[in-house]
This record gives structure tokens, C-alpha cells and sequence, in this order.
């Protein structure tokens, strides 16, 4: 697995995300163990304490729980809070964004809607 991290948001925050991810494509499933934090730490090459603070924020979020003594775990509940944050996400800044720029531009609603068809058959 080859990541790059970018500079537009902390490392800890990203490893979040690529768990996340992992979660939505099916990689980690309901009550499956993650990889451990020196799995994480060596595989991205980053220190183990910003593993650590980012399956923080997954356990705080109800996505991960701890088994002790054996690791981290993907709670059953976990696939659908993620979508629903991203759809919130999704729905206040992206498409937010989106629609201003389209303004901008003087797009219709229609040609928006065609824009987007179009890259979904590509």
C-alpha cells in the first residue's frame, strides 16, 4: 500500500480516513480486527503516536473498539456512521461549494446535472 500524505491536513486525521475508507470498501468488516499500530506505523512509515491519536478519534466516534490484549476492532455500527458523516459532509461542503462556483459560471441546474452524468459514465 503506497500513501502519500499531504500537507492540507495532519497525518493523524488521514490515518482516520484511510481506516474509514478501508471500512466502506469492505477491507475491515463488523467485529474484524484492524491492523495493530506498529502494523500501521511501518507500513506508512510515520510514528506510532500519530496512529495511535488517529484510531483515537475512530474509537471516540463509536467506529473502533478495543478488545484488550488483543487490538482494535470495527463496531457494528461503524459503516453507517461513516456514511453519514460523509453524506453530511458531502451534502454542506461539497455540493455548498459546488453550487457556488456554478453560480459563478452562470450554470443551469440541468447542465450541472449533465456535467455530473457525464463523469459518472466515465
Amino acid at each position: 500500500m503506497n500513501i502519500t500524505f499531504d500537507d492540507k491536513q495532519p497525518i493523524f486525521q488521514q490515518v482516520a480516513n484511510i481506516i474509514e475508507d478501508d471500512i466502506l470498501n469492505g477491507t475491515f468488516r463488523v467485529d474484524e480486527q484492524i491492523l495493530s499500530v506498529a502494523q500501521f506505523s511501518q507500513l506508512f512509515q510515520i510514528n506510532p503516536a500519530t496512529v495511535v491519536k488517529g484510531i483515537g478519534l475512530l474509537v471516540n466516534e463509536g467506529i473502533l473498539y478495543k478488545k484488550r490484549g488483543l487490538g482494535m476492532y470495527v463496531a457494528t455500527e461503524a459503516k453507517q456512521k461513516i456514511q453519514m458523516r460523509r453524506r453530511d459532509r458531502f451534502y454542506k461542503e461539497l455540493l455548498s461549494n459546488l453550487l457556488n462556483e456554478a453560480d459563478k459560471l452562470g450554470l443551469t441546474t440541468e447542465e450541472i446535472m449533465d456535467m455530473i452524468k457525464q463523469l459518472r459514465k466515465e
